[in-house]
Order: C-alpha cells, then structure tokens, then sequence
C-alpha cells in the first residue's frame, strides 16, 4: 500500500547488501533476474519494490512469478500495509500525492488501491502491517526478517509481545491471551519494570498456571510447526498479548523465542508497545 513504508523498507534491503530496484517493469523482471546469474557485478540477493504505479503489474505478476519460481529462483513477496487513518495520516504528514488521487477524495483511492492490491496481499507469503510501527522499528523487522535467514526453505516465526490496549497486530497469523495469568502491574516493586527482566520473568513463569499453560503451548507448536513447514509457508507471526503489552506477554514471548531457538527454528522476538507506558 502506498504510504506503508516501501522506501524505508527499501533502504533496509540495501543496507543488507541487497541489490534494489523501485518501481521495475513486471515484464523485464524474468530477464533482469538472468542477467544476475551472468554479472559478477549485481549480487545474488535482489529486493524490488512493485506496486500500483505500474499499469501492467497486477494483470502480469501471478504468471511471472510463477515463471520465475519455475526457474529455479527462490522467489518470496512482502506486503507492507496500514489502516487507513494511518495512511491518511502519512500523506498530510509528507504532502504527497497518493498514486490514485487525481481530484478526488484520499479515502476513495486508499480504499480503490486497497481493493486492486487484494489478490497480491493474498498472494504474498509475507505480511507486515506499519500502522503502529515507526521507520526505526520496520527498518529493524526488516533485518530481521532478511539478513539472518539460513534455511530460506523453513518457515521463519516472528513472536510479537503486545498490549490488547493498543490494538491486535493485523498481521499476526496466531494471536496468545496471556491476560489470564498474575499481573505483575500490581506488585509495586515490579511495577517499573518488564518482561525484560529477570524479576518479572521469574513472577510470572514460576506460577502454576503458567507452566501449566506452556506445557500446552509447547505441545501446540510441536504439532503446528511442522504442518506449516509441509505446506510451504515461509513466515508465521505469532502474536501474545497482555494488557498493555510490558509484563507478561513479554515474558512469554522471551520463553516462546528461547522454545523455537531450541528446536532448531529460525525466530526474531519483538515487543511492539514494550515502551509506550512505564
């Protein structure tokens, strides 16, 4: 979506030493991708940057890419998103135009973009929404998601913290409750405090019902895990709130990010609004 974030994005693939291309031509992308294989000078690792300014992209791009993939090449789309105030927000911030508004109302060609762009988003096996996230914290879920991967074959799990005051992330595939367990929010000397540390982890990890509850998850993800794997999924985002995502969500997010770790999967942990209340 135009306003989501694709040029901070961008700029994240090249500081990884990405070859980037803004705006390429659908049609030229299978033959862009073979001179890669000749030129010593391009790398092997390409992010392009594809949307609704190119007339023929959405018409072409389920065939070319089905060309590409057939060609050996490891193909993967990232769709950037944000709601719509959000979006609207971002263009009276910056003064531009959005791609779609000639004189019409900015709403009517956020929702016009958003209704042609539905199949892709469908489509991409990759999904960030930006509403909540500034330059800084994308440009940094983009490294992660991108500069670390070992095994482009497995499914890379990215495990959000968060507080269900502030929103469920839209781009979460599974969402965890954990309001059920002990709030350390009321015990005054862990109140300043976070999943982060120590203290808090032990409180809430040393309670019956959680390790009760763990048990069960680590169960659930043993099953899931490899289903998600047998079909091909490539990102899993696994969303676990609190109230107001500082205390226990954290703490769970740190166990489900050390669980993964262990079993050999490749995992980044985040904690979206960690800082938004002391």
């Amino acid at each position: 979506m135009s306003g989501s974030g694709k040029s901070t994005a961008l700029r994240a693939f090249e500081d990884m030493g990405y070859y980037c291309v803004d705006n390429l031509p659908i049609a030229l992308l299978p033959e862009f991708l073979s001179l890669t294989e000749k030129s010593t000078e391009i790398p092997t690792r390409v992010a392009l940057v594809m949307d609704v300014r190119e007339k023929g992209f959405l018409d072409k791009y389920e065939s070319i890419f089905s060309q590409v993939k057939s060609k050996g090449f490891h193909l993967e789309v990232l769709f950037l998103d944000a709601a719509d105030n959000v979006l609207v927000q971002r263009f009276s911030q910056t003064r531009r135009k959005h791609p779609l508004q000639s004189k019409g109302d900015i709403f009517q060609a956020i929702a016009e973009e958003r209704r042609r762009l539905r199949g892709l988003r469908e489509y991409a096996d990759n999904y960030i929404d930006t509403s909540n996230r500034n330059v800084h914290q994308l440009r940094q879920i983009v490294l992660d998601m991108y500069s670390y991967r070992e095994d482009l074959t497995k499914p890379l799990i990215h495990v959000i913290s968060f507080g269900f005051k502030y929103g469920v992330p839209a781009d979460a595939s599974l969402v965890l409750d954990v309001r059920f367990l002990p709030n350390p929010y009321f015990v005054p000397e862990l109140r300043g405090l976070s999943g982060l540390d120590d203290k808090v982890y032990r409180y809430v990890h040393d309670k019956e019902q959680t390790k009760e509850f763990l048990k069960h998850l680590e169960s659930l993800f043993g099953f899931l895990i490899p289903q998600y794997h047998a079909e091909g999924k490539v990102y899993l985002v696994v969303g676990v709130g609190c109230t107001g995502g500082r205390h226990r969500s954290v703490a769970i997010a740190r166990w489900l990010g050390d669980m993964f770790t262990q079993r050999g999967e490749e995992v980044i942990v985040t904690h979206r609004d960690l800082d938004r209340e002391g």
